[in-house]
Protein backbone atom coordinates (compact mmCIF):
# COMPACT_ATOMS: atom_id res chain seq x y z
CA UNK A 1 0.00 0.00 0.00
CA UNK A 2 1.14 3.20 -0.48
CA UNK A 3 2.97 5.34 2.36
CA UNK A 4 1.68 9.53 2.59
CA UNK A 5 4.30 11.35 3.92
CA UNK A 6 3.84 15.08 5.13
CA UNK A 7 6.80 17.07 3.68
CA UNK A 8 7.19 20.56 4.65
CA UNK A 9 7.81 22.66 2.24
CA UNK A 10 8.33 26.83 2.21
CA UNK A 11 5.20 28.56 3.06
CA UNK A 12 2.80 25.43 3.42
CA UNK A 13 2.41 21.62 4.27
CA UNK A 14 2.23 19.17 1.36
CA UNK A 15 1.47 15.84 0.56
CA UNK A 16 4.21 13.74 -1.22
CA UNK A 17 3.16 10.31 -2.32
CA UNK A 18 6.46 7.41 -2.11
CA UNK A 19 4.58 4.51 -4.37
CA UNK A 20 7.54 2.12 -2.32
CA UNK A 21 5.45 -0.46 -2.66
CA UNK A 22 4.84 -4.19 -2.43
CA UNK A 23 3.29 -4.35 -6.03
CA UNK A 24 5.32 -2.43 -8.25
CA UNK A 25 3.64 -0.15 -11.11
CA UNK A 26 3.57 -1.55 -14.81
CA UNK A 27 3.30 1.68 -16.72
CA UNK A 28 2.86 0.54 -20.64
CA UNK A 29 5.83 3.03 -22.34
CA UNK A 30 3.26 4.82 -25.31
CA UNK A 31 1.11 1.54 -24.54
CA UNK A 32 1.68 -1.70 -25.62
CA UNK A 33 4.36 -0.44 -27.84
CA UNK A 34 5.81 -3.98 -28.49
CA UNK A 35 2.83 -5.15 -30.39
CA UNK A 36 0.74 -2.09 -31.93
CA UNK A 37 2.04 1.02 -33.21
CA UNK A 38 3.40 3.46 -30.33
CA UNK A 39 0.28 6.07 -28.88
CA UNK A 40 -2.46 5.00 -31.07
CA UNK A 41 -5.60 4.55 -29.43
CA UNK A 42 -5.21 0.42 -30.09
CA UNK A 43 -2.10 0.13 -28.40
CA UNK A 44 -3.59 1.58 -25.42
CA UNK A 45 -6.54 -0.89 -25.44
CA UNK A 46 -3.77 -3.60 -25.15
CA UNK A 47 -2.11 -2.14 -22.87
CA UNK A 48 -5.05 -2.25 -20.34
CA UNK A 49 -6.07 -5.51 -21.24
CA UNK A 50 -2.79 -6.83 -20.64
CA UNK A 51 -3.57 -5.64 -17.24
CA UNK A 52 -0.90 -2.29 -17.08
CA UNK A 53 -1.70 0.02 -14.30
CA UNK A 54 -0.60 2.98 -16.06
CA UNK A 55 -0.92 3.76 -19.25
CA UNK A 56 1.79 6.63 -21.21
CA UNK A 57 0.77 9.98 -22.86
CA UNK A 58 3.27 11.56 -24.67
CA UNK A 59 2.14 15.12 -25.48
CA UNK A 60 3.10 17.93 -27.83
CA UNK A 61 0.42 20.91 -29.53
CA UNK A 62 -0.71 21.50 -32.94
CA UNK A 63 -0.93 24.76 -34.56
CA UNK A 64 -4.38 25.07 -33.26
CA UNK A 65 -2.77 24.26 -28.90
CA UNK A 66 -4.98 21.19 -29.38
CA UNK A 67 -2.46 18.33 -27.09
CA UNK A 68 -2.42 15.52 -29.15
CA UNK A 69 -0.22 12.04 -27.83
CA UNK A 70 2.80 10.95 -29.86
CA UNK A 71 6.54 10.83 -28.56
CA UNK A 72 8.21 13.18 -30.94
CA UNK A 73 7.76 17.11 -31.60
CA UNK A 74 8.39 15.54 -35.37
CA UNK A 75 5.35 13.79 -37.14
CA UNK A 76 7.71 11.70 -40.08
CA UNK A 77 8.59 8.97 -37.84
CA UNK A 78 5.43 7.83 -37.13
CA UNK A 79 3.19 8.92 -39.80
CA UNK A 80 2.64 9.65 -43.59
CA UNK A 81 3.27 13.28 -43.46
CA UNK A 82 5.85 13.17 -46.02
CA UNK A 83 3.52 12.25 -48.74
CA UNK A 84 0.62 14.06 -47.65
CA UNK A 85 2.16 17.09 -47.17
CA UNK A 86 5.64 17.01 -48.57
CA UNK A 87 5.81 21.01 -48.96
CA UNK A 88 5.19 21.41 -44.95
CA UNK A 89 8.69 20.30 -44.21
CA UNK A 90 11.13 23.01 -42.11
CA UNK A 91 14.54 24.09 -43.52
CA UNK A 92 15.86 21.67 -40.97
CA UNK A 93 13.84 18.82 -43.22
CA UNK A 94 11.25 18.18 -40.15
CA UNK A 95 7.38 18.44 -40.32
CA UNK A 96 6.55 19.61 -36.96
CA UNK A 97 3.29 18.88 -34.84
CA UNK A 98 2.97 22.49 -34.13
CA UNK A 99 3.03 23.57 -37.69
CA UNK A 100 -0.45 21.56 -38.64
CA UNK A 101 -3.79 21.91 -37.45
CA UNK A 102 -5.86 19.38 -35.80
CA UNK A 103 -7.94 18.97 -38.57
CA UNK A 104 -4.38 18.06 -40.56
CA UNK A 105 -3.05 15.93 -38.22
CA UNK A 106 -6.48 13.95 -38.17
CA UNK A 107 -5.77 13.20 -42.44
CA UNK A 108 -2.60 11.34 -41.53
CA UNK A 109 -1.64 7.48 -40.80
CA UNK A 110 -0.29 6.83 -37.79
CA UNK A 111 2.30 3.84 -38.03
CA UNK A 112 5.00 2.02 -36.40
CA UNK A 113 8.58 3.83 -35.66
CA UNK A 114 10.74 4.13 -38.70
CA UNK A 115 13.77 5.63 -39.61
CA UNK A 116 12.91 8.30 -42.12
CA UNK A 117 16.18 8.75 -43.72
CA UNK A 118 15.86 5.08 -44.77
CA UNK A 119 11.87 4.29 -44.43
CA UNK A 120 12.78 1.33 -42.38
CA UNK A 121 10.96 0.12 -38.71
CA UNK A 122 13.76 0.94 -36.05
CA UNK A 123 12.43 -2.47 -35.00
CA UNK A 124 11.80 -4.79 -37.63
CA UNK A 125 9.78 -7.60 -35.64
CA UNK A 126 7.27 -5.14 -34.45
CA UNK A 127 3.94 -4.29 -36.25
CA UNK A 128 4.21 -3.98 -40.27
CA UNK A 129 4.61 -0.39 -41.27
CA UNK A 130 1.89 0.26 -43.63
CA UNK A 131 -0.52 -2.31 -42.60
CA UNK A 132 -4.39 -1.55 -41.20
CA UNK A 133 -5.12 2.01 -40.50
CA UNK A 134 -3.94 3.88 -37.42
CA UNK A 135 -4.62 7.99 -36.50
CA UNK A 136 -2.41 10.30 -33.93
CA UNK A 137 -4.90 10.80 -31.33
CA UNK A 138 -5.53 14.10 -29.34
CA UNK A 139 -5.13 13.91 -25.36
CA UNK A 140 -9.02 14.49 -25.26
CA UNK A 141 -10.04 11.37 -27.14
CA UNK A 142 -7.62 9.22 -25.12
CA UNK A 143 -8.26 10.21 -21.58
CA UNK A 144 -12.56 9.47 -22.68
CA UNK A 145 -11.12 6.24 -24.01
CA UNK A 146 -9.40 5.23 -20.98
CA UNK A 147 -12.41 6.54 -18.22
CA UNK A 148 -15.03 4.55 -20.61
CA UNK A 149 -12.74 1.36 -20.31
CA UNK A 150 -12.15 2.12 -16.88
CA UNK A 151 -16.01 1.96 -16.57
CA UNK A 152 -17.10 -1.28 -18.20
CA UNK A 153 -13.87 -3.18 -17.09
CA UNK A 154 -14.68 -2.24 -13.30
CA UNK A 155 -10.35 -1.12 -13.01
CA UNK A 156 -8.91 2.14 -12.41
CA UNK A 157 -5.88 2.16 -14.58
CA UNK A 158 -3.94 5.52 -14.43
CA UNK A 159 -2.61 8.17 -17.07
CA UNK A 160 1.61 9.39 -17.24
CA UNK A 161 1.30 12.71 -19.09
CA UNK A 162 4.86 13.34 -20.36
CA UNK A 163 5.14 17.30 -21.49
CA UNK A 164 7.44 17.02 -24.38
CA UNK A 165 9.51 20.05 -24.64
CA UNK A 166 7.76 22.76 -22.75
CA UNK A 167 10.65 25.42 -23.19
CA UNK A 168 10.55 24.45 -27.05
CA UNK A 169 6.86 25.15 -27.12
CA UNK A 170 7.13 28.59 -25.13
CA UNK A 171 9.75 29.66 -27.76
CA UNK A 172 7.57 29.15 -30.72
CA UNK A 173 4.96 30.86 -28.89
CA UNK A 174 2.79 27.80 -27.47
CA UNK A 175 2.22 27.40 -23.59
CA UNK A 176 2.14 23.00 -23.50
CA UNK A 177 1.98 23.02 -19.67
CA UNK A 178 -0.91 25.57 -19.70
CA UNK A 179 -3.25 24.02 -21.79
CA UNK A 180 -2.77 20.24 -20.84
CA UNK A 181 -3.13 20.07 -16.79
CA UNK A 182 -6.67 22.31 -16.93
CA UNK A 183 -7.47 19.31 -19.06
CA UNK A 184 -6.34 16.56 -16.79
CA UNK A 185 -8.18 18.43 -13.85
CA UNK A 186 -11.41 18.52 -16.10
CA UNK A 187 -10.99 14.96 -16.30
CA UNK A 188 -10.82 14.67 -12.41
CA UNK A 189 -6.99 14.12 -12.53
CA UNK A 190 -6.18 17.37 -9.13
CA UNK A 191 -5.02 15.37 -6.08
CA UNK A 192 -1.87 12.90 -5.58
CA UNK A 193 -4.67 10.84 -4.61
CA UNK A 194 -5.76 10.87 -7.86
CA UNK A 195 -4.01 7.69 -10.37
CA UNK A 196 -1.95 10.30 -12.37
CA UNK A 197 1.98 11.21 -12.75
CA UNK A 198 2.88 14.28 -15.06
CA UNK A 199 6.27 13.59 -16.47
CA UNK A 200 8.87 15.85 -17.82
CA UNK A 201 13.07 16.32 -18.65
CA UNK A 202 13.29 19.59 -18.21
CA UNK A 203 14.03 20.38 -14.80
CA UNK A 204 12.99 24.24 -14.62
CA UNK A 205 9.23 23.29 -16.22
CA UNK A 206 9.01 20.76 -13.15
CA UNK A 207 9.52 23.47 -10.63
CA UNK A 208 6.71 25.67 -12.33
CA UNK A 209 3.98 23.21 -12.67
CA UNK A 210 4.50 22.39 -8.89
CA UNK A 211 4.61 26.45 -8.56
CA UNK A 212 3.84 28.75 -10.81
CA UNK A 213 0.93 26.13 -12.40
CA UNK A 214 -0.29 24.83 -8.86
CA UNK A 215 -0.49 20.82 -10.14
CA UNK A 216 -0.89 19.35 -6.76
CA UNK A 217 -0.89 15.86 -8.39
CA UNK A 218 2.10 13.33 -8.64
CA UNK A 219 4.44 14.63 -10.67
CA UNK A 220 8.42 13.08 -11.76
CA UNK A 221 11.45 14.61 -13.32
CA UNK A 222 12.70 12.43 -15.89
CA UNK A 223 16.99 12.14 -16.33
CA UNK A 224 18.43 11.66 -19.04
CA UNK A 225 20.77 8.74 -20.31
CA UNK A 226 23.82 11.06 -20.66
CA UNK A 227 25.50 13.28 -18.21
CA UNK A 228 22.79 15.93 -19.29
CA UNK A 229 19.36 16.41 -19.55
CA UNK A 230 17.62 17.41 -22.46
CA UNK A 231 17.32 21.14 -21.04
CA UNK A 232 20.98 21.25 -20.72
CA UNK A 233 20.88 20.49 -16.68
CA UNK A 234 23.23 18.15 -15.24
CA UNK A 235 21.61 14.68 -15.08
CA UNK A 236 23.79 13.03 -12.68
CA UNK A 237 23.26 15.88 -10.08
CA UNK A 238 19.67 14.23 -9.10
CA UNK A 239 21.28 10.65 -8.49
CA UNK A 240 23.20 11.96 -5.34
CA UNK A 241 21.46 12.32 -1.70
CA UNK A 242 21.78 15.96 -2.40
CA UNK A 243 20.48 16.27 -5.44
CA UNK A 244 17.25 13.82 -4.30
CA UNK A 245 17.38 16.08 -0.99
CA UNK A 246 16.29 19.29 -3.71
CA UNK A 247 14.18 17.33 -6.03
CA UNK A 248 11.88 16.16 -3.34
CA UNK A 249 11.17 19.59 -2.70
CA UNK A 250 9.03 19.78 -5.64
CA UNK A 251 8.81 16.47 -7.35
CA UNK A 252 7.27 12.64 -6.02
CA UNK A 253 9.95 10.74 -8.06
CA UNK A 254 12.15 9.92 -10.06
CA UNK A 255 12.53 8.47 -14.13
CA UNK A 256 16.11 7.59 -14.84
CA UNK A 257 17.00 5.64 -17.47
CA UNK A 258 17.53 1.59 -16.85
CA UNK A 259 21.68 2.44 -17.11
CA UNK A 260 21.03 4.86 -13.85
CA UNK A 261 19.45 1.98 -11.97
CA UNK A 262 21.76 -1.33 -13.33
CA UNK A 263 25.59 -0.73 -14.88
CA UNK A 264 27.38 -3.34 -16.75
CA UNK A 265 28.08 -4.58 -20.29
CA UNK A 266 26.90 -8.41 -19.47
CA UNK A 267 25.26 -10.67 -17.07
CA UNK A 268 28.91 -11.33 -15.53
CA UNK A 269 29.84 -7.89 -14.17
CA UNK A 270 26.24 -6.14 -13.81
CA UNK A 271 25.83 -4.14 -10.70
CA UNK A 272 22.71 -2.35 -9.28
CA UNK A 273 23.60 1.15 -8.12
CA UNK A 274 22.58 3.14 -5.10
CA UNK A 275 19.81 5.32 -6.72
CA UNK A 276 16.79 3.73 -5.51
CA UNK A 277 18.13 3.39 -1.79
CA UNK A 278 19.37 6.98 -1.97
CA UNK A 279 15.99 7.90 -3.49
CA UNK A 280 13.44 6.15 -0.92
CA UNK A 281 15.77 7.78 1.82
CA UNK A 282 14.37 10.51 -0.12
CA UNK A 283 10.62 9.48 0.19
CA UNK A 284 10.89 10.13 -3.67
CA UNK A 285 9.31 7.11 -5.93
CA UNK A 286 11.93 5.38 -9.20
CA UNK A 287 10.03 4.81 -12.26
CA UNK A 288 12.73 3.93 -14.90
CA UNK A 289 12.59 3.79 -18.55
CA UNK A 290 12.27 1.56 -20.76
CA UNK A 291 13.08 -2.23 -21.05
CA UNK A 292 11.87 -3.70 -24.30
CA UNK A 293 12.55 -7.21 -25.34
CA UNK A 294 13.61 -6.68 -28.50
CA UNK A 295 16.24 -4.28 -26.83
CA UNK A 296 17.58 -5.87 -24.04
CA UNK A 297 20.11 -4.14 -22.09
CA UNK A 298 23.42 -5.69 -21.95
CA UNK A 299 23.53 -6.83 -18.34
CA UNK A 300 20.39 -8.70 -18.99
CA UNK A 301 19.69 -11.94 -20.69
CA UNK A 302 16.00 -12.05 -20.83
CA UNK A 303 12.98 -10.49 -19.95
CA UNK A 304 12.52 -12.09 -16.57
CA UNK A 305 16.11 -11.93 -16.01
CA UNK A 306 15.64 -8.00 -16.32
CA UNK A 307 12.40 -8.32 -14.31
CA UNK A 308 14.51 -10.06 -11.47
CA UNK A 309 17.53 -7.62 -11.38
CA UNK A 310 15.40 -4.38 -11.18
CA UNK A 311 11.55 -5.48 -9.44
CA UNK A 312 13.39 -8.21 -7.14
CA UNK A 313 17.14 -6.79 -6.74
CA UNK A 314 16.85 -2.69 -7.58
CA UNK A 315 13.44 -2.80 -5.76
CA UNK A 316 12.23 -0.47 -8.31
CA UNK A 317 8.38 1.09 -7.83
CA UNK A 318 7.93 1.26 -11.19
CA UNK A 319 8.68 0.18 -14.95
CA UNK A 320 8.52 1.87 -18.67
CA UNK A 321 8.31 -0.81 -20.94
CA UNK A 322 7.28 -1.87 -24.10
CA UNK A 323 5.94 -5.01 -23.11
CA UNK A 324 3.47 -5.02 -20.04
CA UNK A 325 2.47 -8.46 -20.65
CA UNK A 326 5.40 -9.57 -19.85
CA UNK A 327 6.10 -7.36 -16.17
CA UNK A 328 2.52 -8.85 -15.50
CA UNK A 329 3.57 -12.06 -15.79
CA UNK A 330 6.84 -11.47 -13.77
CA UNK A 331 4.86 -9.56 -11.21
CA UNK A 332 2.53 -12.19 -10.78
CA UNK A 333 3.92 -15.26 -10.74
CA UNK A 334 6.27 -13.98 -7.91
CA UNK A 335 3.36 -12.85 -5.77
CA UNK A 336 3.78 -9.04 -5.98
CA UNK A 337 0.37 -8.56 -8.17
Amino acid sequence: MQRVILTALPGLLALSVVAQTSKPLVIAHRGASGYLPEHTLEAKVLAYEMGADYLEQDLVLTKDDVPIVMHDIHLETISDVARRFPERKRADGHYYALDFTLAEIKQLRANERINPKTGQPVYPRRFPVGHSSFQIPTLEEELQLIAGLNQTRGRKVGIYPELKQPGWHRQQGHDLSRVVLPILRRHGYITKADPCWVQCFEVDEVKRIRSELGWEGCLLLLTGAGRRNPDGSEAEHWFTPAGLAELAKFADGIGPSLGAIVTGRSKADRKVTDLVSHAHAAKLAVHPYTLRADELPRWADSMDDAHQVLFGDARIDGLFTDFPDLAVQWLSAHGKR
